[in-house]
């Protein structure tokens, strides 16, 4: 299968994102197991980003799963799947980056698990921000993206709002 225009731009991204999102997965279980122990660490802050952050790299993971299906199938039921789970991942990666930088400004004493998990939230941000860019360049513009296609016609050159002079005006290129 030939790498296009658009699945050059999603793979090394989705490649990042898998690793950001499963070492802050990592680095926030840990903490939350430091908490459910009985260990102090951080502030009061802390806890809620440690939760949200979890659940944003879940989140993160699955859009990541779902991207790399619709690099796999490149089509544009794979592209709106992959587009919906990329942006709701970005807005819970946006939540726990809140959360990291308010745990920036009030704790300075943070060990250094914590302080990578607060750099890869701050970086999985703008990376998941430029995937999710991509995927809308694959949806405004066919060369970016898979493009729309009705096969199901014989003798349509396959793309809708063609005029076959044998099936009329597709709908779709009346309105």
């Amino acid at each position: 299968m030939a790498l296009g225009k658009g699945k050059c731009f999603h793979l090394p991204l989705l490649v990042i994102n898998f690793i950001f999102y499963f070492m802050s997965a990592c680095i926030a279980g840990w903490g939350i197991n430091k908490f459910m122990n009985g260990d102090s660490i951080g502030n009061s802050a802390t806890l809620y980003f440690l939760q949200a952050t979890l659940v944003a790299s879940m989140v993160g993971l699955a859009s990541v799963f779902a991207g790399i299906h619709h690099v796999r199938v490149w089509g544009t039921d794979s592209l709106s799947a992959a587009h919906a789970t990329a942006l709701i991942a970005w807005l819970l990666t946006l939540l726990a980056m809140g959360f990291a930088c308010k745990e920036i400004h009030v704790c300075t004493g943070l060990s250094g698990r914590l302080k990578a998990l607060e750099a890869f939230i701050i970086i999985l941000a703008a990376t998941e921000l430029l995937y999710l860019l991509s995927l809308h360049a694959g949806i405004l513009h066919a060369s970016y993206g898979p493009t729309y296609r009705n096969n199901n016609v014989a003798g349509n050159t396959g793309v809708i709002g063609t005029k076959d002079a044998n099936y009329g005006t597709p709908a779709a290129s009346a309105v």
